[in-house]
């Protein structure tokens, strides 16, 4: 009987260990899109059913952003020119917390996706006299502008987030990491348990 309990307990755990990444994953998926389907769906604001309620589209406000995107893409490759972007950012300059948000998210966005990614070189830190080494990122290989020659800067992302911090060491205690970059960030947000496969 203690025999046929432990295996069921084995199974179980190993049934976890499928189940609730799988399921975790399909759920923050689902969340996500349901959230934005919902506060971008415009279906319920044109359009009624038989009994004179707001008709809600499923799908409709993940496809409104994705329309969004699409025609900003190609408006700001075939239409937006160099007067239009400089009378934009003038227009931005007025706006202090506007641009300083704007400019924050376009930052990032553009350190994940853009031409210039940003967190492409990963790089290991010995941080202390022990020898304790931290995993992150460079991010800036000349900080001569902020009077700092010879230093460089390194993101550490923190692990289970998408916070980190930025922190400025001297160009010597960075030594590359020869491996895939989205590998090595896998590793550290995963807290260490994936991605250098």
């Amino acid at each position: 009987m203690t025999r046929i309990f432990r295996a069921l307990i084995n199974y179980f755990i190993k049934g976890l260990l499928i189940v609730v990444p799988l399921g975790a994953a399909f759920f923050l998926i689902f969340w996500i899109i349901s959230r934005i389907d919902t506060a971008l769906n415009i279906s319920t604001e044109f359009w009624v059913d038989k009994q004179g309620k707001p008709l809600y589209i499923p799908g409709l406000g993940i496809l409104n952003v994705i329309v969004v995107v699409l025609v900003a893409g190609v408006l700001v490759t075939n239409v937006v020119t160099d007067p239009i972007k400089r009378w934009f950012y003038r227009w931005l300059n007025r706006l202090p917390l506007f641009k300083f948000l704007y400019s924050s998210i376009k930052d990032l966005t553009e350190a994940f996706v853009g031409e210039e990614k940003k967190f492409n070189e990963p790089v290991i830190v010995e941080v202390n006299e022990f020898g304790l080494k931290k995993i992150g990122f460079l991010v800036q290989k000349d900080l001569a502008k902020l009077n700092m020659p010879g230093e460089v800067a390194v993101y550490f992302p923190y692990s289970y987030s998408f916070a980190g911090q930025v922190i400025v060491i001297a160009a010597d205690k960075v030594k590359p990491i020869d491996k895939n970059a989205a590998d090595v960030m896998k590793f550290v947000i995963s807290g260490g348990v994936s991605g250098l496969d």
